[in-house]
């Protein structure tokens, strides 16, 4: 019997982080839902209690059940015939089991339905669905779309919507078309409002949807005729259920492959307005990618431990040479390597959680009553730290997971390449987390604002000031130098008043910034839990500063003449 929540301990150190209170004490309104509802908690105690209770159920289902039927899924794949699409029959069993368990609509108000769950621990269980079966968790996992009807939607929206997705219906989000990937604001599918039905009219095609078949639709079109920017765009529910919308095609994948992705035409199908007309995009859409971000980092994080369990058990069996291949340097440095990727990039993913949990809570609080000032303060706060932290943690993790699935196939040497062997599959899985839902590319473009304005730094300031244990003052004085380095950097092209040469250099700039905010979090991990961290420390320092070493060098003696040699 295996349990992917149990065998982890490092995401019980998370869920008992000591921010993780005050979490609970706003997302529970201090616990006044306990009158209620008996499955509600009756204090802090209780609330973590609760989660880790779901935690385990949710880590036996995916170890039992999600991750036995991953290879079959891989191979049947959905079906599609008459414009619907049919899941691989062991992705039904996995969505027959996880509603049966009563999780969806985790992080949904009791009176929905929902568990009432902080985005924390619910991260915590997509992570850990991801690490069994990461198509699959694209399914499960885009439950989390409510989150935007609910903070955007009106009272009747949420009566009738969020109880269905808590009773386990589907969802998608509706937003690239065939000539709108990245670029949003072309989008073209047409929403004309009916005057005589009252309602709104969607007319195009969307593409690379995932889930698309879903019961319910978050869909980004155009309301406002003769535009052509993201001024003219809106949010709109569709309702599977009122038809309207076939699937064209699901797109044949290199991985995901239990994830149907789908090319979807809007014929005419009735919708409503998702919050006010125009903000679609400015407003809706980039809360709605904010939370889809922290989704795909968690599926990555759960990438990246599986890519590590496959490596590490392949390395203790596989014998050469008269001995296990883990006994040889070549092996151990790629896993302790590995692990040091999964611990630090597990780190950022539930700190910035943690952050998005605070200013969410408070967020949801301000719309029952007004924020004290301290209250107003403190959601300011935790929003910026948020909104910089998001970026890193989806486009680090997403470039660890394809990293250490790499490294996985390779401990496999041969057999790696075979198609037996689970690491194929997580490494063609692995692939799309660094594309979808926001390449890396553009997580620099999200990100680099902080590093000019100088948030990160400060960040990295406030950091160093976290008491750590003597035995790791030596890396502390390290991550400084570190720091000191990414500053430079930044100061020289801030310096050289240069736009093109900060474009060109972004990419270095972010991962200097990611890396030392992670060494920082691995240190205060370690500090507290050095049984657990204290290895991974010292082997991801070693590794951040060659990196930081790296990019310094290559910034450091880089002059915006040497564009002229990357231009084709």
């Amino acid at each position: 019997m295996a349990n992917f929540y149990t065998e982890h301990p490092e995401l019980r150190f998370h869920l008992n982080n000591p921010l993780m209170e005050r979490i609970c004490e706003l997302k529970e309104r201090s616990y006044r839902d306990k009158d209620e509802f008996d499955y509600a908690p009756l204090d802090y105690a209780d609330a973590i209690d609760s989660y880790d209770k779901v935690l385990e159920i949710t880590g036996e289902l995916a170890g039992d059940i999600v991750a036995p039927n991953a290879e079959g899924v891989d191979e049947e794949g959905p079906h599609h015939a008459n414009g619907r699409v049919q899941y691989a029959s062991g992705t039904q069993q996995n969505l027959d089991a996880m509603v049966k368990a009563g999780l969806n609509g985790m992080t949904m108000p009791r009176r929905f339905g929902g568990l009432n769950f902080p985005i924390t621990p619910y991260t915590m269980c997509a992570e850990i669905v991801a690490q069994a079966d990461a198509g699959f968790g694209n399914i499960w996992s885009l439950q989390d779309c409510i989150e935007t009807l609910y903070e955007f939607g009106n009272e009747d929206q949420h009566s009738r919507f969020i109880p269905r997705i808590c009773a386990g219906e589907t969802m998608s989000m509706d937003l690239t078309e065939p000539d709108a990937g990245s670029d949003l604001q072309s989008v073209m599918l047409k929403a004309t409002f009916d005057e005589e039905n009252n309602c709104w009219r969607l007319n195009g095609v969307k593409r690379f949807i995932t889930n698309g078949d879903a019961n319910l639709h978050l869909v980004l079109a155009r309301s406002e005729e003769g535009t052509h920017d993201g001024r003219g765009l809106s949010m709109f529910i569709y309702d599977k259920n009122d038809g309207g919308v076939d699937v064209r095609r699901i797109e044949n994948k290199l991985g995901i492959h239990g994830s149907p992705t789908c090319e979807l035409v809007y014929k005419n199908a009735k919708a409503e307005l998702c919050g006010d007309r125009k903000l679609g995009l400015i407003k809706y859409v980039m809360a709605l990618m904010n939370g889809a971000r922290l989704g795909i980092a968690a599926q990555s994080v759960g990438l990246s431990q599986a890519a590590y369990n496959e490596g590490l058990a392949y390395a203790k069996d596989r014998k050469q040479f008269g001995k296990a291949i883990i006994e040889f340097p070549a092996v151990y440095d790629m896993l302790a390597t590995m692990k040091a990727k999964l611990d630090a990039g597990r780190a950022l993913l539930y700190q910035t959680a943690r952050y998005v949990d605070i200013y969410k809570a408070l967020d949801d609080i301000a719309r029952e009553r007004k924020l004290t000032p301290e209250e107003r303060k403190e959601q300011k706060m935790y929003a910026k730290l948020a909104d910089s932290l998001t970026p890193l943690a989806k486009g680090m993790n997403s470039e660890y997971a394809n990293q250490n699935a790499y490294d996985c196939i390779q401990i496999h040497g041969g057999s790696g390449f075979m198609m037996e062997y689970a690491c194929q599959r997580i490494y063609r899985d692995a692939r799309i987390t660094s594309i979808y839902e926001g390449t890396t590319q553009l997580q620099t473009v999200a990100a680099i604002r902080y590093v000019t304005n100088g948030s990160y730094a400060a960040t990295l300031h406030d950091y160093e000031l976290v008491p750590c244990a003597p035995e790791f003052e030596p890396l502390l004085n390290r991550i400084k130098d570190m720091t000191r380095k990414f500053e430079a950097c930044t100061n020289a092209v801030k310096d050289s008043q240069n736009q093109e040469l900060l474009d060109f250099v972004a990419r270095r700039l972010y991962e200097m910034a990611a890396v030392n905010v992670m060494s920082h979090l691995l240190l205060q991990d370690a500090t507290k839990a050095p049984e657990l961290f204290a290895k991974s420390l010292q082997v991801y320092v070693n590794y951040a500063e060659s990196e930081v070493e790296k990019h310094f060098n290559f910034i450091r003696k880089f002059q915006a003449e040497g564009l002229d040699s990357y231009r084709k």
